[in-house]
């Protein structure tokens, strides 16, 4: 059949139904919300004098949920203007209309009996071959069915998104056994191409796969907690970013998604899995019993294992509980010696290993909670899924993890954590030793650029399904590495395309990546068709290095600052004018240099979760890499007849001045970071291989080398009496300080220009040079030097 989903209705608008709304309005879906009716009116309504027939009554509970969803942060929608596609009605006014929508999504509330009385209605209106599923997070899939007409059974799964919807990558397909197989392979595909999640195959077990895990994980981290005798804030720094999980750890995160919500699973599991062999750990300790029993559920209630206060002077603070006396207290930092070996080392793969095998408190809670989470996922299969990727991904996926259960054991080692396992009472599963006696001591490998796993009924390794056309670059470290130096590694991707990857701090433009964008390039244009510059972590780059442009700033060193902002032009340029195509693949942050580099390129491939801004200001600086050159260019070819041309400059200006930062690739078009021709990318295990297929089409459509520009216009001494005017203003009202000011003149004075008479077309290197001659002078200003020590130092910006 072929299948297409123009229109999606969406039956329930709680936080997750008006959320699913929103991501599938994201991708350009026409979406039908609907909810309930109320019973009668509230206050504000009876002082109107209205009826409970006034349709404003009616929708008052949809349209409620979803003007919060809309105000919510962070945004639920890449760009505001999506809301249009989303229509508001309610179940019995408005059900009819389901007749023409191409997927039905029931979102009410987790009672099965509730949804029952939905699918009943649904029967009623819903166009016979019409998908229709339930985005439940526990109840069986497959008593959601009973009753319903064999049409409904066969086109009837589950959908299972996680919170929120747009941000967490997993959807879990639950199919029945009555489910056809076209509507499994169709979601699968949906979910992957078009709604950019990594689209997981469950089976209809309690919990489905990522909760199952990640809420055992939860539970037998607390256990180990109660135990070992760890504090709130230590847990959180151990179970954070330093292992490649979420910011908000463990505490944060519970204390966010409700207290009540992660319990009421776990009592679920525990009631539910009489077989299960650690049915035990489902069991509340102390530590989150307690919370329960007093309602402290989180930020749902005020308070949960932390709480905002406010003293006596109205100053805000965050205070922790106390796990022993559950009074509430200063937060604890934790201070771990094994943290601090590994502190700068990026790659979490590498710092694994170190923290599982360090001494003292920290080694210990590692290996409890992994040895103990190895063993469980290890007892799952072929429970809740028959292969053990399917694992990884979903709560890698799930809870924002960077690397799943099976790829974290892996970068341990299986045989010997094996071993530990059992010595300390965790024995894995039999398959697990069958496999290591075989002679197979990992659960993933890599061959000719793709990625394996270990299949267990066939005792050999097979190819991931769906990864066979995408970009890995760990499939491409043992064979096709070209170039590298400590900041990034060049890799030969196939087809005559090179990928560069950047492997710095938070990737961070340094003097080793600047000169392997260069070697890279030289490369690419001596044998290959293209590059593409992207990676596989969280973020882009956050932009230049700023240590050691602080050095030389400190040592008033303005020479080398000079030969090092005009290398860091030279390079952006070289990206523009190279004779093979480069395109650069963005994620995460592309701020600064990052967000400079991309300007510079061919062609950008973002992931619609880009990031991206000039942020330089925030350190007393102005765009130096080619940045504020750029924004003029396409200020200059933005121009039209008739149009006031200082609007659009000014636009610009302020986009720098105020250093916004797009919160979505959309947003990043609509400041003019990326332009009409670039391309977004929703899946972002996809993100490299659209990249790398962009570089081949223009490759093949006879790229050329382009000239350097001469006739970027530049409006001279009337700009600058503009933009002088109103940073005056801006300063006379204290909404800037002094130097916000001075440094708002020198953007000014390189997008006009300079002093010049009249309108005048100028060329890139005439802006170039004002940029860094601008760039400089402000390294010379102390006040420059104590925002950059600030963001160095204490890592928070400073407003002087």
């Amino acid at each position: 059949m072929n299948r297409a989903i123009k229109k999606v209705a969406i039956l329930g608008s709680g936080i997750m139904g008006s959320r699913i709304a929103c991501h599938f309005a994201n991708i350009g879906v026409e979406v039908l919300l609907l909810d309930i009716v109320p019973k009668e009116l509230d206050d504000t309504e009876k002082a109107k004098g209205l009826t409970l027939e006034d349709k404003a009554v009616r929708n008052r509970i949809v349209n409620s949920a979803f003007q919060n969803t809309l105000k919510s942060k962070p945004a639920s929608l890449y760009d505001s203007k999506k809301a249009s596609l989303v229509t508001l009605g309610n179940f019995e006014d408005d059900m009819s209309k389901i007749s023409e929508y191409d997927w039905i999504m029931e979102v009410v509330v987790e009672r099965l009996d509730i949804k029952k009385i939905v699918f009943e209605q649904v029967e009623k209106y819903r166009k016979p071959g019409t998908l229709i599923t339930s985005n439940t997070s526990g109840i069986p899939i497959h008593f959601m069915a009973e009753g319903r007409s064999e049409d409904f059974k066969k086109h009837f799964c589950g959908t299972h998104f996680f919170n929120p919807p747009r941000y967490l990558r997993l959807l879990e397909i639950i199919p029945t056994k009555e489910t056809d197989q076209e509507v499994i392979d169709f979601l699968m595909n949906y979910g992957d191409l078009f709604l950019g999640k990594e689209t997981v195959l469950c089976k209809d077990t309690p919990a489905f796969i990522a909760n199952r895990i990640g809420i055992y994980a939860i539970m037998s981290g607390m256990h180990a907690v109660e135990k070992i005798g760890l504090t709130v804030g230590e847990v959180d720094k151990l179970t954070g970013p330093i292992i490649g999980r979420a910011k908000s750890a463990t505490f944060r995160t519970m204390d966010v998604v409700g207290l009540d919500t992660t319990v009421n699973v776990a009592n679920g599991l525990y009631q539910g899995l009489p077989n299960d062999e650690s049915r035990e750990a489902f069991k509340l300790p102390k530590i989150v019993q307690e919370l329960y029993d007093r309602k402290w559920w989180g930020d749902k209630t005020k308070q949960g294992y932390f709480k905002k206060t406010v003293d006596e002077n109205g100053k805000k603070e965050i205070l922790e509980l106390n796990l022993k006396t559950f009074e509430y207290g200063s937060r604890t930092k934790g201070h771990f010696d094994a943290i601090g070996q590994v502190k700068d080392i990026e790659n979490v793969k590498e710092r694994i290993p170190i923290l599982v095998n360090s001494d003292g408190k920290a080694g210990e809670f590692y290996r409890t909670t992994f040895y103990d989470m190895f063993k469980y996922c290890s007892m799952r299969i072929p429970e809740i899924a028959d292969e053990l990727y399917r694992i990884d991904h979903a709560v890698a996926a799930g809870f924002a993890w960077e690397i799943g259960p099976f790829a974290t054991w892996d970068v341990l080692g299986v045989k010997q954590t094996a071993e530990k396992m059992e010595a300390a009472g965790m024995k894995p599963a039999d398959w697990v030793g069958e496999m290591i006696a075989a002679g197979h001591e990992s659960f993933y490998k890599f061959e000719n650029g793709k990625k394996l796993y270990y299949d267990i009924p066939s005792k050999s390794y097979k190819v991931i399904p769906g990864t066979e056309g995408l970009v890995i670059l760990d499939a491409f470290k043992e064979n096709n590495i070209v170039y590298q130096n400590p900041g990034c590694t060049l890799y030969d991707v196939g087809d005559g395309i090179l990928n560069l990857e950047f492997h710095s701090k938070m990737n961070a433009l340094g003097a080793e990546i600047i000169e392997g964008i260069n070697a890279s390039i030289s490369k690419a244009e001596e044998s290959y068709r293209g590059l593409v510059i992207g990676n596989e972590g969280q973020n882009f780059s956050a932009g230049a290095n700023l240590a050691m442009l602080f050095m030389y700033a400190g040592d008033q060193d303005f020479d080398e600052i000079n030969m090092m902002i005009g290398h860091f032009q030279n390079t952006m340029m070289r990206a523009r004018y190279s004779s093979i195509p480069v395109v650069v693949a963005t994620s995460g942050m592309a701020l600064g240099g990052g967000c400079e580099l991309s300007l510079h390129s061919d062609h950008i491939q973002a992931h619609t979760e880009t990031y991206m801004g000039l942020v330089e200001v925030g350190v007393g600086l102005i765009p130096g890499g080619g940045g504020t050159k750029e924004m003029t260019l396409r200020t200059s070819d933005a121009y039209r007849a008739g149009d006031p041309e200082l609007n659009v400059l000014q636009e610009n200006f302020m986009t720098i001045a105020t250093a916004k930062v797009a919160t979505s690739a959309y947003e990043a078009r609509d400041l003019g970071f990326i332009r009409k021709s670039d391309d977004f990318t929703l899946n972002r295990a996809r993100l490299l291989a659209d990249a790398k297929n962009k570089a081949i089409e223009l490759a093949e459509a006879g790229y050329t080398q382009p000239a350097q520009r001469t006739d970027i216009k530049v409006q001279g001494k009337s700009g600058l009496a503009m933009f002088e005017a109103g940073v005056a203003g801006m300063r006379f009202g204290n909404y800037i300080s002094d130097h916000d000011m001075k440094i708002a003149q020198k953007i000014s004075w390189v997008m006009n220009g300079g002093d010049l008479s009249a309108p005048t077309l100028v060329s890139e290197q005439y802006l170039l040079d004002l940029e860094r001659e601008a760039f400089l002078s402000l390294t010379g200003e102390p006040k420059t030097l104590e925002r950059i020590h600030s963001i160095l130092f204490k890592g928070k910006p400073l407003r002087n």
